[in-house]
């Protein structure tokens, strides 16, 4: 199995290429600058949640996109086998249960998030919902200007183009499950 900044690296050089994207462009598009975006296509850094979310937002694919090392569907998922992709300080780590498909058009993830993470995502385009479903501690989930506090059990569905974040000011991890639907 590869490792893991060499499979984003080649997903991300592999959808610039469809796209016919130059490095310049998708520095563009994304907000990432283009050293950098050289550097996770060659496997040399291994990038944030948030950098990976604006390349994602920007080249209008699924976050779980880059992180698929097989064409094949996800049948079984052992969650020790699970490549995480953390947040730079390490207060949010996210887990690809289940990537992206096409025909179904969504993507599942588990996300931890370690007391006193702050974590703003970055609004996804207007044809995205995203649904939290937490399963362990207490978190806050914000969107737009308004604060939900969510317990183990509770749930929040909202459409992901307006601004939202995900905080834990409390003194225990928490961790949700993710889905994020994408409409036609």
């Amino acid at each position: 199995m590869e490792n893991l900044s060499m499979i984003i690296g080649h997903n991300l050089y592999d959808i610039r290429k469809k796209k016919n994207l130059s490095l310049d462009k998708a520095a563009e598009l994304t907000g990432v600058s283009k050293p950098m975006l050289g550097q996770i296509e060659r496997g040399l850094s291994n990038p944030s949640v948030t950098v990976l979310w604006k390349i994602a937002t920007g080249l209008n694919v699924s976050f779980s996109y880059f992180l698929n090392d097989s064409g094949s569907e996800v049948r079984h998922v052992s969650f020790k086998d699970l490549r995480p992709v953390q947040e730079e300080d390490g207060s949010m780590t996210v887990y690809p249960l289940f990537p992206y498909d096409e025909k179904r058009r969504f993507e599942i993830f588990t996300i931890h998030l370690q007391p006193g993470c702050d974590h703003a995502s970055v609004p996804h385009s207007n044809e995205v919902e995203e649904y939290v479903l937490v399963t362990q501690g207490e978190m806050e989930l914000i969107v737009a200007d308004t604060v939900y506090r969510l317990s183990a059990g509770d749930a929040v569905s909202f459409a992901a183009s307006r601004r939202h974040s995900y905080r834990n000011p409390f003194s225990e991890p928490a961790r949700f499950n993710n889905i994020i639907l994408y409409r036609a």
